[in-house]
């Protein structure tokens, strides 16, 4: 079979993210994709056909010009911006996989995700170049260097404009190249909280067989959604929901800075229906001045994720906009983001009141919890574990961590959940950060909520420091409300109300703040550096 033949068959019967890219714009030509605020605060608006047109080109650019293979990987650097998007799209036209780099990485992180993952394109916003410039020489796999040029300033030398790419000398043809559902499209790097960052190999079918799917089914998304969207592009939660909600038409508002006060204003003006983040960012927003100015009443759903749901929040929100529901959902890039998924409009909505629910199994996920001798129980607590046709193809690189993950005919994500009869599920810790205390087993999720439960408290992060005499001493930092006072005593005293002697905090830390990662979550292993002497 000829060549010419072989992509004829191909097109004939694929369904590909990059060909449901395609047929978005088709269907809905001039429907907003992405309505974006800059760096300056000026807004503007690419339909549908915009980003497909641009995509294309950029296609045709890498593939014609820059010598873009199918299987080859491209580096992209930037903040949430269209222009992440358009290469992405243009990315899976061509077969080629995409790996997102965290814009805040100091030179060293991004050195060794470059050279550990060997694109041979590297896109990059202008103003993280100067971050780039001084490690440039040892990229070695990087044939090509694109500065995305917000700023219309000149680029250093070698470096290539990316309007270059989307200028008239490229065709807006779509690409014909022969692509299967097989082929890895993301190559997504772990947030790396116990050693390196791990490079997540997933398919296209990943996607199209379960995470959409399960988007559309399970976290409800639909094509009418306005989505305020501030996931990080770089992450599993952004990069996968740029692609379901792109696959779906639904209308994006991208925001070059991510402020409260601002988004508030966005909500109004753009009357965004739902919005997708972790708790602290829902918290800040409920925190400012500027909330009770609003109306925010648009919104119908928000999406949390990442943390404990705070009792507060819930409260906070709930005065303001009655009528909107909020989406727990837990996830892992090794599943292609999505796992479980659950619905409330208040804490008492949510079983038990249990405020670390995580909802039930997604309905293209198959799910089992065991206990320490690998039995699986019906109830009770245990390591979840996960299979079905999200599950990563492995780790790049890392046959042996991708055999300790998979292994069994399951994936175990090495989270400790609490399961009932009706299958719902309730997050109780990562393994390894369940405390070991005098014998017994605490779960920092759980002395959270009980300290969550004060009155004064805006903020809390429990963890366990080393001990000579319990192994594990259990230790809470807390943010008190503004205005407000509070003493370690009242603090312990209101815990014991609640939990059992063991579980009481030891130590009592009063802080300004918490560390979060660019998402919001918290960074507990930060703690542990500097308070785990």
């Amino acid at each position: 079979m000829n060549d010419e033949r072989v992509i004829e068959q191909n097109l004939l019967r694929r369904g590909t993210i990059g060909d449901g890219f395609r047929r978005s714009a088709s269907r809905l030509p001039n429907k907003p994709h992405l309505i974006y605020y800059d760096h300056n605060n000026e807004r503007s608006v690419y339909s549908y056909k915009d980003v497909n047109k641009n995509a294309n080109k950029i296609a045709n650019a890498l593939y014609k010009e820059y010598g873009v293979k199918k299987g080859d990987k491209v580096a992209i650097m930037s903040h949430n911006i269209p222009q992440f998007i358009m290469i992405w799209s243009g990315l899976t036209k061509i077969g080629a996989v995409i790996t997102g780099v965290n814009f805040s990485y100091k030179k060293d992180e991004v050195q060794y995700q470059i050279n550990h993952s060997e694109p041979k394109v590297f896109f990059v916003e202008d103003t993280l170049i100067e971050n780039i410039e001084p490690i440039k020489t040892n990229l070695i796999s990087v044939k090509h260097f694109i500065g995305i040029n917000l700023q219309k300033k000149d680029l250093p030398p070698g470096w290539i404009k990316f309007d270059e790419l989307t200028s008239e000398k490229y065709q807006i043809t779509e690409p014909e190249i022969e692509i299967d559902d097989t082929d890895i499209a993301m190559l997504s790097y772990t947030s790396g909280t116990e050693a390196r960052p791990k490079g997540v190999m997933l398919q296209y079918r990943n996607y199209l067989s379960s995470t959409i799917p399960s988007w559309i089914k399970d976290v409800r998304m639909e094509e009418e959604d306005i989505f305020l969207y501030y996931m990080p592009f770089y992450t599993i939660a952004g990069l996968g929901s740029i692609t379901t909600c792109s696959m779906l038409g639904t209308t994006m508002i991208l925001s070059y800075n991510v402020i409260p006060e601002k988004a508030l204003q966005i909500i109004d003006y753009e009357n965004a229906t739902l919005i997708g983040q972790t708790p602290a960012f829902y918290m800040k927003l409920a925190q400012s001045e500027e909330f009770h100015k609003h109306s925010l009443q648009s919104l119908k759903k928000c999406i949390v994720y990442g943390g404990l749901i705070p009792r507060k929040m819930v409260e906070d929100w709930h005065k303001k906009v009655p009528k909107m529901l909020w989406g727990t959902y837990w996830g892992q890039s090794e599943l292609s983001q999505l796992g479980s998924a659950g619905w409330f409009s208040e804490i008492k909505d949510i079983p038990d009141e249990d405020p670390s629910w995580i909802g039930k199994p997604v309905f293209t996920l198959e799910t089992k919890v065991i206990d320490e001798s690998g039995k699986e129980i019906e109830e009770g607590v245990g390591e979840l574990l996960c299979r079905g046709s999200c599950v990563m193809v492995g780790y790049f690189k890392d046959e042996k961590k991708t055999k300790e993950v998979m292994r069994d005919g399951w994936v175990h994500t090495g989270d400790i959940v609490r399961v009932d009869k009706s299958k719902n599920m309730f997050f109780f810790d990562r393994s390894k950060d369940v405390i070991k205390t005098g014998g017994m087993n605490v779960s920092s999720f759980e002395v959270q909520d009980a300290i969550n439960r004060h009155p004064k408290v805006l903020e809390v992060a429990v963890i366990g420091l080393k001990d000579d005499y319990w192994s594990e001493k259990v230790a809470a930092f807390i943010v008190i409300l503004k205005g407000e006072t509070v003493e370690r005593e009242e603090i312990i005293l209101f815990c014991k109300k609640s939990l059992a002697a063991y579980k009481v905090p030891k130590e009592i830390y009063f802080v300004d703040e918490l560390p979060h990662d660019r998402q919001g979550k918290l960074l507990k292993r930060k703690l542990k550096e500097v308070y785990d002497k």
